[in-house]
């Protein structure tokens, strides 16, 4: 039964996909979607607008309007399926109960609780900057924190139907236009691998695929022995999750070039 109370609206055209919204709101009524907030279900918004001021855009309102009243019972049991607990049902949506997916990857995030694992998610910078000097100052094109391989959860909103990047550490030091050029628009996972362990990579990665939607790969490795085993990588978990995702390959070298780009299609 419906009631008349105030509840979130989400402007879509506004909306620019930074996420800062789904921090905010502690019951996890907001989600990305396609690039955009959208709200999961309307008992989980409490209606006491956390989410308002955190908006840069003004896409966020509250309303009074007819909808379903917040269910607490509800929050908490989706709240733990997310969180993958482990005899918690997860409460669908629509109302239906289903038990927690496993999830391949283990832990979401570290038990340290360290700052570098904390997710945030932030618009990106649109125009170059003076320098202070002759030059430009490049604009980042990163949207979200953590970055690294190892620490991203699989459920991290910012994956979600995303394109990503997966880079080998030391492509963006070696590329000069990385951020406009490779980063613009995707999601980023970075990673060595001839430093970490290559079966925890897979696992990761068959995670990722498997939970968030992705859309596109793009890979970019260094034109160095080591970096070969990153495409193998992601084969391997591509083939353990049975998703059909397109993957391109770009290879640098030491002196910054862009020296191959391969494509293979789902």
């Amino acid at each position: 039964m419906t009631i008349k109370r105030k509840i979130v609206h989400i402007d879509e055209e506004r909306c620019n996909g930074c996420g800062q919204c789904v921090s905010a709101c502690a019951e996890g009524a907001i989600e990305l979607e396609g690039g955009k907030a959208r709200l999961v279900a309307e008992k989980y918004c409490d209606g006491l607008a956390a989410c308002l001021g955190e908006c840069p855009v003004g896409a966020i309102s509250m309303i009074e309007r007819k909808a379903d009243p917040f269910d607490e019972e509800a929050v908490e049991k989706y709240l733990a399926g997310k969180k993958g607990a482990g005899d918690h049902a997860v409460e669908d949506p629509d109302g239906s109960v289903s038990p927690p997916s496993p999830d391949p990857a283990g832990p979401t995030s570290l038990p340290c609780g360290c700052p570098s694992t904390q997710l945030q998610m932030f618009a990106p910078v649109n125009n170059a900057t003076p320098d202070g000097g002759a030059g430009t100052r490049q604009a980042t094109r990163l949207t979200h924190w953590p970055v690294q391989i190892r620490l991203v959860s699989p459920t991290a909103p910012f994956l979600r139907n995303a394109d990503i990047l997966v880079a080998s550490d030391c492509t963006p030091i070696a590329y000069p236009n990385f951020h406009e050029e490779l980063l613009k628009g995707k999601a980023v996972l970075m990673g060595c691998p001839k430093f970490d362990d290559t079966n925890e990579y897979i696992d990761r990665f068959t995670a990722f695929f498997s939970a968030a939607g992705i859309r596109s790969i793009t890979m970019a490795i260094m034109e160095v022995p080591c970096c070969s085993k990153m495409p193998l990588i992601v084969e391997a978990a591509l083939k353990r999750s049975g998703k059909r995702i397109p993957v391109e390959t770009i290879v640098i070298n030491p002196r910054g070039e862009m020296v191959r780009r391969t494509t293979l299609a789902a």
